[in-house]
């Protein structure tokens, strides 16, 4: 990459870094989508793993007293049975799948009946949601909306939602990070600079975030958060859509129409 692409990367990472800082998600739903319209799915992967890790690590820390362990400990659980499982496999998805899916994933969420709330405090329950949610992780790059359905059951204000998530997604990108870096066939390999660019950029965009979160209600988040989620999903179900459909309807206009 060239020092502008590396710069540009770097505001964008600031960016999607202070969304996630402000609603816990909706800043890596965007990142990953740019970095899948820039290099190969393993590559954009790992880039955004470590973009994540960063962001979420330093999300946790900066909230580190309103993390909620034992919710944590569950999902752990159910991630490392997902890794095995993949691991077994090494599916890599192709790049209109893995945008088709970040697109539907928001709406697969929305769809459990509202009188089914999990409690993060179960084992079990812990368990089906890690695995659930680490698998979506490996297939699309993130999980956070259908993770956020992980907290419904749970006493949680928008503080230790965003903290006790954060130290989740840390789990998770972590997970990715050695399934794309490591365990698949085509493991990706990533430019020291950028990474660095990645990890004080996500660091600086959470840290931005931190006073904006402190000022909000918690209706103010939930609102935000649906709206912005609702838009980022409709577009990637129309760009992978797109992905889908455009190599057979270039191929027919190449022939001379549709047919």
């Amino acid at each position: 990459m060239t020092p502008i692409m590396i710069a540009a990367l770097g505001l964008l990472m600031v960016a999607t870094a202070f969304l996630s800082g402000l609603f816990g998600m909706a800043g890596g739903l965007i990142l990953i989508g740019v970095l899948l319209a820039l290099m190969p799915l393993p590559t954009a992967m790992v880039l955004h793993a470590i973009t994540q890790m960063a962001s979420n690590g330093w999300r946790a820390f900066l909230w580190r007293a309103h993390i909620r362990w034992r919710p944590v400990a569950n999902y752990m659980v159910g991630a490392a049975i997902a890794l095995a499982a993949w691991s077994l496999t090494r599916y890599v998805p192709d790049k209109p799948t893995a945008l088709l899916l970040l697109g539907v994933t928001p709406f697969m969420a929305r769809l459990l009946p509202s009188n089914i709330k999990p409690d993060p405090d179960r084992l079990w329950q812990g368990t089906v949601y890690g695995t659930i949610c680490m698998g979506l992780m490996l297939m699309t790059g993130v999980s956070g909306p259908l993770l956020d359905t992980f907290f419904l059951g749970g006493d949680f204000g928008r503080r230790e939602k965003v903290a006790t998530k954060a130290m989740c997604q840390l789990v998770s990108h972590f997970t990715k990070l050695v399934y794309f870096g490591g365990i698949i066939d085509q493991a990706a390999s990533l430019d020291p600079v950028l990474a660095g660019v990645a990890i004080a950029a996500s660091m600086l965009g959470t840290t931005l975030a931190r006073r904006i979160l402190e000022a909000m209600t918690d209706q103010q988040f939930i609102a935000w958060s649906n709206k912005l989620i609702t838009t980022i999903a409709c577009y990637y179900i129309a760009y992978g859509g797109w992905l889908l459909v455009r190599t057979p309807v270039l191929a027919a206009f190449d022939k001379g129409g549709l047919q």
